[in-house]
């Protein structure tokens, strides 16, 4: 059972880079350092939106609008982190 905890773990390790990832991605080409033009960047976008996008729309969904800001990544940043404690915490051994 510990692989599993394990596994899992891992995986939202990852989705946390992949997520940060993206936040600076984003960044990036909203400051128009890197060019979405190319297609190596835009299929990066692309398959990172894809993966990070329908969790900050669910956050997005019920917090309330701060303007420009948008607090959604650090929201499910901070919801992967509690869950990634929980489940260590609270994991049968």
């Amino acid at each position: 059972m510990n692989s599993l905890l394990g596994l899992i773990i891992q995986i939202i390790n990852l989705y946390q880079f992949i997520l940060l990832l993206y936040i600076i991605a984003t960044w990036l080409l909203n400051f128009n350092i890197i060019n979405s033009s190319n297609r190596f960047v835009y299929s990066i976008m692309e398959a990172m939106y894809r993966l990070c996008e329908p969790s900050l729309n669910l956050v997005r969904r019920y917090i309330p609008n701060f303007g420009t800001i948008d607090i959604s990544p650090i929201i499910v940043y901070l919801g992967l982190w509690f869950i990634k404690s929980l489940l260590i915490e609270y994991w049968p051994r």
